[in-house]
């Protein structure tokens, strides 16, 4: 004999009421215009007002060419980045300033002759070299060989470094081209030091 196996029915789908499917889509459309309301709110605001447009500090950058303790020089690149952003002198708009230490210096401007060869030798002062037109070649006693243009900035801090078993000192330097290579030398009355590369920073 067979078993009786029951039929089951599929219910009927409820659908909510007209007036409850219209108070959802109201709570829907509610929330939607409350987070554009408040998008353009935010959007509205001053520029100042805004964390993501407040002005960004640059970073600049620098070779150091520095002693440690062994007397040996090394080129490493350093960066300039404790800027403020602050008029120099009113009414003038303000720029970005990142002030070191202050003190006596002596400028100079020189220019070196085409295929101008430095030879090795250590900087007679802690001083900063700009080049302004040209190119020029500093290496140092690691073998480190950086070539710097016009705008790029060195510090020139080898004055404790020590012969080693080649005879070379300090740095050798030198044009790159057959041109002369223009440069503003800002010599300062800072000690020099060892063991401390990037200390103007």
């Amino acid at each position: 004999m067979f078993r009786n196996t029951p039929v089951r029915r599929k219910r009927p789908r409820r659908h909510p009421a007209p007036e409850v499917t219209r108070s959802r889509n109201a709570k829907r459309w509610s929330k939607t215009v409350l987070a554009c309301a408040a998008t353009a709110a935010v959007l509205a605001l001053p520029a100042s007002g805004r964390a993501s447009d407040q002005p960004v500090p640059p970073t600049a950058w620098y070779w150091h060419n520095w002693t440690d303790h062994d007397g040996v020089s090394h080129m490493t690149k350093c960066p300039f980045h404790q800027y403020e952003l602050k008029t120099m002198s009113k009414p003038a708009g303000p720029q970005w300033q990142d002030r070191l230490k202050e003190g006596r210096a002596q400028i100079i401007s020189t220019v070196q002759p085409p295929h101008w060869d430095g030879s090795w030798h250590p900087d007679p002062k802690v001083q900063w070299i700009i080049p302004l037109s040209g190119s020029w070649y500093v290496t140092a006693m690691d073998g480190h060989k950086v070539v710097m243009g016009p705008g790029e900035v060195s510090l020139g801090e080898d004055q404790l470094s020590k012969k080693d078993a080649q005879g070379h000192v300090g740095h050798f330097a030198g044009n790159v081209g057959d041109g002369p290579v223009t440069l503003m030398v800002i010599q300062t009355d800072e000690t020099p030091t060892v063991d401390q590369p990037c200390r103007f920073k």
